[in-house]
């Protein structure tokens, strides 16, 4: 949706005379339409007096110098109209100053263009600040969610995503510890659990290299008797198997072998005996003690590792060390048997499997879960303190997982924030510079006060427009006086009121474009309210065509491309007006400029007035508003024109384009047709007999002038005419009805008279 362009004015309240609460949004160029007593002037006054006026930021009426055309400042300013106050405008002696004027005038709206993309340029930067912290914000909140959920008691507080990403961004995160540890400590924390556990047994480091039975498991142990059967024995290498059968059969046997059932020798016994020598006997001994000593010290401290497991920390997670207590009990069991085997074959040699490696890991595991122990047994003990170190770490670990994002949004950041230093710096210059050209500009436009160039302009003017009514003389015996001169050459002793509007405008118009030099320059804000009243159709067209120079000087500071005219020193205009004609010829073009141009229609129903803004959609792109001029039809606007106007050039005109109009282009009729309808066949219509009994033919007379028209071939959008037999407005008026009466169309002119 396309939107208007507000100037130094942004609001104007309207609480007094007819108006309730009525709220005006300006923009640059604003033109009010509404007819006399619908509250026009209510609007000017609000303006000139400062009241209720909403300022653009950073703005004031100290800033500008507010110009107004009204009925008081042609009282003010031509009281005596042989004794205006003089006027600011360019001297022709000052060319160089004027030319270095302008030069400075081209720099400073360069410097104001700068500052103008600048200030955009930071405004953009800014809203893409704000675009970043949103992205960024939003990020931590959804990456976060499953976080926060889970630890919701931490994170309970935080319920606006800029309160979390602030908190984030001033964390010096490092690699945080595991999410599942965090949780353990969380629930450690929070919980209403008061219960103390035990401490895990922490095995002591085990050797039995030192043991005799422990070094045998390495060495072949075989009978070093020297009897003939102890060297048949160890011939065969057959010690080991026959010490087994001897165990195992010597107190079953009878006298007989097991294998064969033969009869014994009868000194069987004692060779067995002879064939294994003390020695012999005595490591078996030590293998069997060694059997015994280690079976009962490893079975012994695999059952208090396994009792470690029972009624502890419920949030301990085992699995590591029951296998590893599993892996031990493996390794005992199967040195046992190595150790049995060693006993039933003394001569082969046993390597027994390592303990010391798995018991040195399980007395890790036990001194690091005691760890834990110890920090929940403490924790149920300092809860408070244990809560803030679960906040704190929790913090870290967020900030760690979203390290990456906080590192790309304080990277933009950095830069984006650089780069609006530069800019606001540049700004700073930017405007500085453009003040030192103001004021310059203002220190030389104090030089070329001069009120004869003024009034020389001001005659340039009425000449160059065709105007011969008058012009202004200075005035030989008081500085900065004007007369009125006649074409005769004669001083005018009286001006009608029409002409006395005229000249006050003119003045208004070259103090626009100047300034008083005791103020300095200063931009300007101007307010026309009903600037044409009694003024002829020569003077109103001239005035049309300042107020239009006037207007475009204002848009200027809206496109500096394409320039109809040098110069924006307006800042903001109001024109108000009822004249129909008036009001369409300063608006001719205007509707285009949507954003900085904006219609206003005045009126007032039981002494109430309302101000609408005339907008609509726009049909080519519906998604757009347009303006639309409230006075439309040219065929109304001429019958507004005649309700109004009091001179009789401009109603003959008027009526004459009306009959022209509505008489031949809608109703038909022939110019001769018209004529001879009103002037011969209603002719008595017209004609009266006056008090000396004679007939009087006065408006038959002016019906016939006003009839004359008919037969000029112009249509109804041509220029005014005029004519030498003025006569009276209003009794033209009356012929005029009665010009319909005659034709039966009065209804007609009833219903546009508004009767």
């Amino acid at each position: 949706m396309n939107e208007k362009m507000a100037s130094a004015i942004e609001g104007i309240s309207l609480n007094s005379a007819t108006y309730k609460n009525e709220i005006v949004v300006p923009t640059f160029v604003n033109f009010f339409y509404g007819r006399n007593g619908a509250g026009k002037t209510t609007i000017a006054q609000a303006i000139k007096k400062n009241k209720h006026l909403k300022w653009q930021e950073g703005k004031s009426s100290d800033n500008f110098e507010m110009l107004v055309y009204d009925q008081e400042f042609i009282t003010k300013n031509f009281y005596s109209y042989d004794n205006l106050p003089g006027v600011f405008s360019i001297c022709e002696k000052n060319i160089e100053i004027e030319k270095d004027i302008n030069n400075k005038l081209l720099q400073k709206a360069e410097c104001d263009h700068d500052y103008s993309e600048l200030v955009q340029k930071v405004e953009s930067f800014q809203s893409d600040m704000i675009n970043l912290e949103t992205i960024f914000q939003n990020t931590c909140w959804n990456k976060s969610k499953s976080l926060r959920e889970q630890f919701e008691i931490v994170f309970k507080r935080i319920r606006s995503k800029k309160v979390l990403s602030d908190q984030l961004i001033n964390i010096n995160y490092e690699p945080a510890e595991s999410l599942s540890s965090i949780e353990e400590k969380y629930i450690l924390a929070y919980s209403d659990d008061t219960t103390v556990y035990n401490y895990f047994f922490v095995p002591e480091k085990i050797s039995f290299e030192d043991q005799t039975g422990y070094k045998l498991m390495a060495k072949s142990i075989v009978s070093s008797g020297d009897t003939p059967f102890a060297n048949f024995i160890n011939a065969l290498q057959a010690s080991d198997w026959v010490k087994f059968g001897h165990d195992q059969f010597a107190k079953k046997s009878t006298y007989k072998c097991p294998y064969c059932q033969q009869a014994l020798p009868y000194d069987f016994e004692e060779n067995i005996k002879a064939s294994f020598d003390e020695q012999y006997l005595q490591d078996i001994e030590q293998i069997n003690a060694f059997l015994l000593n280690y079976k009962a010290s490893m079975l012994g401290l695999l059952a208090r590792l396994k009792d470690n497991s029972d009624c502890t920390l419920p949030s301990l997670d085992l699995a590591i060390y029951n296998e590893k207590v599993d892996s031990f009990e493996n390794i005992i069991l199967t040195n046992l048997e190595r150790i049995k085997n060693k006993i039933e074959e003394p001569t082969s040699i046993i390597n027994l499997q390592d303990t010391q490696s798995i018991v040195n890991t399980i007395i890790a595991l036990c001194k690091s879960i005691n760890e834990r122990i110890a920090n929940y047994n403490s924790s149920v003990n300092n809860r408070k303190r244990m809560r803030e170190e679960v906040r704190n770490t929790l913090w870290g670990y967020l900030a760690f997982t979203l390290r990456y994002d906080i590192d790309a949004y304080q990277s933009k950041k950095r830069t984006l924030e650089k780069e609006i230093q530069i800019c606001e710096k540049s700004v700073k210059v930017a405007q500085s510079r453009s003040n030192t050209l103001a004021a310059e500009i203002s220190e030389l436009r104090k030089q070329i006060v001069n009120t004869s160039t003024t009034v020389n302009n001001i005659n340039a003017l009425l000449r160059d427009s065709g105007f011969q009514g008058f012009e202004l003389r200075e005035k030989t015996d008081s500085e900065s006086s004007y007369e009125v001169v006649r074409p005769d050459g004669y001083i005018a002793e009286s001006l009608s009121e029409g002409e006395r509007n005229f000249i006050a405008f003119l003045y208004f118009y070259y103090l626009v474009k100047g300034s008083n030099s005791e103020n300095g320059i200063k931009d300007k804000i101007v307010i026309i309210d009903d600037p044409v009243s009694s003024m002829d159709s020569g003077s109103l067209f001239l005035v049309a065509s300042l107020v239009r120079e006037m207007i475009e000087v204002c848009y200027n500071n809206t496109s500096y491309e394409d320039r109809r005219i040098e110069g924006d020193y307006i800042k903001q205009i109001f024109i108000l007006t009822h004249n129909v004609y008036f009001h369409r010829e300063i608006t001719s073009n205007q509707v285009m400029r949507y954003k900085s141009v904006s219609f206003y229609m005045i009126r007032k129903v039981n002494n109430e007035s309302t101000i609408t803004l005339c907008v609509r959609k726009n049909e080519q792109i519906p998604t757009e508003l347009e303006n639309y001029n409230p006075v439309q039809n040219s065929y109304a606007a001429l019958w507004s024109e005649l309700r109004e106007v009091n001179s009789a050039i401009t109603v003959l005109n008027v009526e004459r384009r009306i009959i022209e109009y509505y008489f031949i282009q809608l109703c038909g009729y022939a110019g001769n047709d018209v004529r001879k309808a009103v002037l011969e066949d209603n002719k008595e219509k017209f004609i009266s007999i006056g008090e000396d009994g004679r007939p009087d033919t006065l408006r038959y007379h002016r019906a016939a002038i006003i009839l004359s028209y008919i037969n000029n071939p112009s249509g109804i959008n041509d220029g005014l005419n005029y004519i030498e037999d003025c006569g009276d407005a209003e009794q033209y008026k009356e012929v005029f009805k009665m010009i319909f009466e005659a034709t039966n169309q009065e209804q007609h002119y009833r219903m546009m008279m508004g009767e």
